[in-house]
This record gives C-alpha cells, structure tokens and sequence, in this order.
C-alpha cells in the first residue's frame, strides 16, 4: 500500500511555541469516501520538532488575544510574521528529518487563534499566520482555515480532533476519554456504540501559566510547585467556578478571548478577602482539575473507564495527580502509555486534516461541532 506524509503544525492558546510533526499515512482504499472521518490505518509519527515563538511577537499577540484595541495594518503584520514563523518550524523540521520538501505532499496548518466568537448575530473565528507565505516559503502545498467551513454550517468550528482520535485509539467495553490540556481544556468521548462527542471543558494551563508569568516571569509552573506551595481557597474556587460557561450544554467552545488575565483578577476584587499569590496559584489548579472531571465523569461506562491526557498539562504532576484523585474510577495515565506522543498529539491531527482535505474526505463530527453536516475541512494553497 503507498505511502503519504504530511506536515501538521499547531500553535496553540499557551503561545508557547509551535508543534510540528511528520506524519506517514497509508493511502487507503477510503480514499473519495465523502463520508470517511476516520483514517485507514494508524498513523505513523516519524518525526517532531518543537520551534521557539519570540516574546516579541507572543506580547503583540497577546494584547490581540485579550481585546486590547488593534487595527488591520497590526492583524496583516502579525499575519506576515506568523506565516514566516511556521514557514521556519516547517522547514527546520525537514532538515531535523532528513525529509525533502518533494517528499510531502502537504503541510497542514491550524494557524494562531486570535479571536474565537462561535456565538451570538456575528459567529466567527480567526486565525492567523499567512498560509500562501507558507507554501512559497516551504515549498509545500499547504492547507489551512480549517474552522469557518463548520461554522459556516452553523458548528462552533471546535474541536476539531475528536474524529481523529476516534480513530487512532480503539472501542474498548468502556469509555474513553481523550483530554488535551492546551491553554483551553478540551475532552473527546468515546463510548462504546455511541457517536463520538467533544469539547472545550473550560481552562487549561492558561490561566495558571499567566498568574506564575505575572509574579514569577516564569512561562509556566515547572511541576506544579508554585501550586504545590500554596493552598485551595474555598472562596476563590466557588467564584471561579461559578462561570457561566460551564453550565453550559455541549456543543461548546471558548478561548483565551474568555479566559485571561483581566478575567481572572476581576474575580479576584469581586472577593472580600485577599489571596495570596501561591494560594491563588493552587486554586486555579484546582479549577481546571476540578473543571474537567466534572465533566469527564459523566461519561463513564463500563468496568475500568479511562482517561488518556496529552497537551502540555501532562507534565504538571501536581495537575495529573489531582486528575487522578477526582476521577477515583477511572484508570488516569497519558497517551504515551497508549503509543501516542502526548507532546504532539494536536500537530498529528493537524495533519491528518490536511490528508483529508487533499482526498477530499470529511474531517468535522456535526454531533462534536453542532454543524448541520459533514465536511471536508480546509482550504488549499499550492505551491
């Protein structure tokens, strides 16, 4: 059976750098089947690489993220930076590889989220990093703006993953629960004869990286030790939680446009008492344990459940270990355990949409997204 590679490249919510991961794909006998979301065969992780984004270029970034005023002369230069930001993480993943830009047939890129609106008159979602700067610097058709083809009909345009691991990890008698912990928290369900479901649970590592950055200058909390030197306080929890995003029904969505810095110190004054700093730091911790087993643990089913994790939570212990604590039942372990890098888990499926959209083949689940039919998500930019 032949065999495709492609190139999935994922800057998430954290802005901590950009994922990339070479990917080899059989070409199956699927391949023109409109109504195929899963891949033929597992995919096979050749190769990752992990590129540095500027402080420069996060800030500027950051202040578009939070709402802070912009005008389109910053969105086009952002834009510009970004596409020679992933055209660079493409092409050192080629040399770290050995791989020529022939040998690809495409690269698959998420883009850097700026502002996500699933909601409301005006739905829309916007990403950024310039895929025709891409394609000419890479030399590498590239495909990209995966998310407004679902929201054009009518989904929330996230998440996006959830048929990819439907395909990669097998139907056991139980359920399993595939969780990323990006900046945003997101879980994909699979349960046995039941239609995949997924979405965003709330925060990630958001808003834990910016309370240590804040008071700290640390990017995020090596281990959970900042975390771990404080203590959860009630009052703070029972503020953060009472969110009303979380009530929220499925099919859902949310960003750091939401979650961010300013929120978090507006329920910090709506309290009557101060927190101090590693309290505050053990609390929000708490909050996206407590955030994500609440939802997690209305889908279990079955003898042993589990709940594979991969995202860069994964390697705050403190984080895993509480995961753990709450979901007594559940078998918790990362997707490592299950032969997937939890490192590169998003990239691969970045990947694996890209394969989709050159075969033509479905990539969104309208039971995930809430859109009103299946599609083939993407659009392409050829060399």
């Amino acid at each position: 059976m032949a065999r495709e590679l492609y190139i999935g490249v994922m800057s998430g919510t954290s802005l901590d750098g950009v994922d990339t991961a070479l990917v080899a794909f059989e070409t199956g006998p699927e391949a023109g089947d409109k109504t195929t979301v899963e891949p033929a065969s597992r995919p096979e992780l050749l190769a990752t690489d992990a590129f540095p984004m500027p402080d420069s270029l996060k800030s500027a970034l950051l202040d578009v993220c939070m709402g802070q005023e912009t005008n389109l002369k910053q969105i086009g230069q952002l834009d510009h930076q970004l596409g020679h930001l992933f055209s660079d993480a493409v092409n050192q993943l080629l040399d770290k590889a050995g791989i020529e830009p022939s040998e690809v047939t495409a690269v698959g890129n998420h883009g850097q989220t700026v502002f996500h609106q699933p909601d409301g008159d005006y739905p829309f979602t916007m990403q950024l990093g310039d895929a025709n700067i891409i394609a000419a610097k890479t030399g590498i058709t590239t495909v990209a703006d995966f998310r407004r083809k679902d929201m054009a009909l009518g989904g929330q345009g996230a998440p996006l993953v959830p048929a990819f691991h439907k395909g990669l990890f097998s139907e056991q008698g139980s359920t399993t629960v595939v969780l990323n912990i990006g900046g945003i928290a997101n879980i994909s369900v699979l349960q046995p004869g039941q239609p995949v479901i997924g979405y965003d649970t709330g925060p990630g590592n958001m808003l834990m990286d910016a309370w240590v950055y804040l008071h700290h200058g640390q990017k995020y909390d090596k281990d959970g030790a900042f975390a771990a030197s404080g203590t959860v306080n009630p009052a703070l929890l029972a503020e953060l939680m009472a969110d009303p995003y979380l009530s929220r029904p499925y099919p859902k969505s949310t960003g750091r446009e939401h979650y961010n810095l300013p929120w978090l110190e507006g329920q910090l004054t709506d309290l009557a008492e101060d927190v101090s700093e590693p309290d505050v730091q053990a609390t929000l911790l708490q909050f996206t344990a407590q955030t994500i087993a609440e939802q997690v643990a209305r889908f279990a089913q079955g003898h042993r459940p589990q709940l594979l994790v991969c995202g860069g939570g994964v390697n705050n212990p403190q984080l895993m270990q509480r995961l753990a604590e709450l979901l007594p039942g559940w078998s918790v372990a990362n997707t490592r355990d299950a032969g997937v890098d939890p490192d590169y888990m998003e990239a691969m499926a970045f990947a694996w949409l890209a394969r989709q959209r050159i075969h033509g083949l479905s990539s969104n689940v309208p039971e995930v997204t809430g859109a009103s039919a299946l599609a083939s998500l993407g659009v392409v930019y050829p060399v």
